[in-house]
């Protein structure tokens, strides 16, 4: 791209648009990992981000001060996540299955609160914590990083991660290793929910006017960098910096073409 359209690609305003256009999609990729590398999947992240959007949003126009309405949020996605740990760890239903239904149920309620229509916007107070650019950097891009870095800690530096990724490599064997894998693996559907929500958080803040139908979208995208993660710095294991790395490859390309087209 950069020799094949170097005026419009080769610039900054091109970088800072990559890097806000992934920095959402990175936040809920991590929920996405945590779960895989447990040996689950959850399927109902992307609507469960969609949700937390339509309901921070809801909250704020609805009189609520944004702190709260943000902790709230975050809050009934973690709920949302224990919901789908109930149904995986103890009716020991399929993740895929257990979270697949989920996610219908989730559109369900979003259409409720929504009531199918654009929920905003949101005061502009709301979106300055997520649009400043300090030294020219998009911040939704530094906490993207900032989420990235504390993800890839807990994973590869803790026991917690070790076990986790022990969890999804062999369940069996983890648990007669003496790990407690449904604890973990709870955990991990849980920890997927709070992520949705601070991701919904985020876009709120970022666009506020939310569509009803915003979550879906994010689903395959999401997904595509976390199993790409597993061909890039460590080859056949979910990693944190394999999906930043593939992430902002998918970002750059997506844009790449986007700019060619409008020039041909």
């Amino acid at each position: 791209f950069a020799v094949w359209i170097p005026d419009t690609f080769l610039t900054a305003t091109t970088a800072r648009t990559i890097a806000i256009e992934s920095a959402i999609t990175m936040v809920l990729a991590l929920g996405a990992l945590i779960t895989l590398s447990s040996g689950m999947l959850d399927l109902s992240l992307a609507q469960n981000f969609g949700l937390a959007a339509v309901i921070c949003v809801s909250l704020i126009t609805g009189g609520m001060a944004p702190v709260l309405a943000v902790v709230l949020t975050i809050l009934i996605s973690g709920a949302i996540g224990a919901i789908n740990a109930a149904l995986v760890v103890f009716a020991k239903i399929e993740s895929l299955i257990a979270t697949l239904g989920m996610s219908s149920v989730l559109l369900a309620f979003t259409a409720i609160v929504s009531n199918n229509q654009y929920v905003g916007p949101a005061p502009e107070s709301f979106g300055t914590f997520v649009s400043w650019q300090p030294l020219g950097i998009p911040v939704l891009a530094i906490y993207a990083i900032a989420a990235a870095i504390v993800m890839w800690w807990a994973l590869e530096h803790t026991p917690v991660g070790r076990r986790v990724y022990a969890t999804g490599a062999n369940p069996d064997t983890a648990r007669l290793s003496g790990i407690p894998i449904f604890r973990y693996m709870a955990g991990a559907l849980i920890g997927a929910g709070l992520i949705a929500g601070l991701a919904g958080c985020l876009e709120a803040a970022k666009v506020g006017t939310i569509s009803p139908e915003l979550g879906p979208p994010f689903l395959l995208p999401t997904y595509a960098a976390v199993f790409l993660s597993a061909t890039q710095i460590k080859p056949g294991r979910f990693n944190v910096w394999g999906l930043v790395v593939s992430l902002y490859l998918l970002g750059t390309g997506v844009k790449g073409l986007v700019l060619a087209g409008g020039q041909l």
